[in-house]
């Protein structure tokens, strides 16, 4: 399937958060701290810069609104009118740097709290937390015990959460309470560095392992399905999108570890066609 994609962008630094929202692909470039948007035709537009951080997951709120997570700062930023303002200040709630995240159809935002300032220490454990920002600006940690939550989605009948554990090599599995709160069922899977994730109709999840160079799909008992191969590429983030949910968008960028502790990094998107398409979010 890797001969299949589609390079639809190319030349930026390290990109991140792909959420697609009324027939663009929303991103960020974390190293060029930007917020952008392009089509599947590859019409790229710059909608704002983050002057003071960096930024990387990123939600739709049920109006459309963008929200951008800040990661040192850990302030969620509200992009509205073609400018950003505060949405909600973690600073008070989490215990370290806040990293991914996702906002559900009731306009709720998970968030992955690593519990350890980046760079990542030695022996850190199971240290990370998910906090939940409600829409009327309450925020409270529903998840805890994880090893560097990553990349999570919520399943469209809101019930679903999947969290990948980037120290876990595999994917925390959550039920949602009506209130937002989670309780574990378990763990699946097994991928090396899950980064980014999406999850399908079919309650399969794709999964951006970020040192096995490809995204892979696992269904719900654990068992790859699929993988498209990024070679030399560092898998970063995934989202199914397009007018039927079938397009794979794939973030991956050229670096390493030790070059991106350089700021060397120079990233791109690919698309290709799926079977199963997308649900819920991203």
């Amino acid at each position: 399937m890797s001969d299949q994609l589609k390079t639809i962008l190319d030349g930026g630094r390290y990109f991140e958060g792909p959420r697609w929202r009324r027939g663009r692909l929303w991103f960020v470039d974390c190293m060029a701290r930007t917020l952008l948007s392009i089509s599947p035709s590859g019409d790229r537009q710059e909608h704002a810069v983050v002057t003071d951080d960096t930024p990387c997951g990123l939600g739709v709120l049920p109006d459309g609104d963008i929200v951008v997570l800040t990661m040192f700062k850990k302030r969620l930023l509200r992009f509205s009118g073609g400018a950003l303002s505060l949405y909600a200040d973690l600073s008070g709630i989490a215990t370290g740097t806040i990293d991914d995240m996702i906002v559900d159809g009731q306009g709720r935002a998970y968030v992955g709290d690593l519990g350890f300032n980046l760079p990542p220490p030695e022996g850190r454990g199971a240290v990370g937390r998910i906090i939940l920002v409600t829409p009327d600006g309450g925020a409270r940690v529903v998840a805890d015990g994880l090893r560097f939550p990553n990349g999570i989605a919520v399943s469209s009948d809101h019930r679903r959460l999947v969290v990948a554990e980037m120290d876990g090599a595999g994917l925390a599995d959550y039920h949602i309470a009506p209130d937002g709160g989670l309780s574990l069922r378990g763990r699946f899977g097994r991928v090396n560095e899950p980064d980014g994730i999406c999850l399908d109709g079919d309650g399969a999840v794709w999964v951006a392992s970020f040192t096995e160079d490809a995204f892979v799909r696992i269904d719900r008992d654990g068992v790859e399905r699929a993988r498209i191969a990024v070679p030399g590429r560092r898998a970063l983030a995934c989202t199914l999108g397009g007018a039927d949910r079938r397009t794979l968008f794939c973030l991956s960028a050229e670096t390493s570890y030790e070059e991106l502790r350089k700021g060397k990094s120079v990233s791109r998107i690919d698309v290709v066609e799926v079977e199963t398409p997308g649900d819920g979010y991203p």
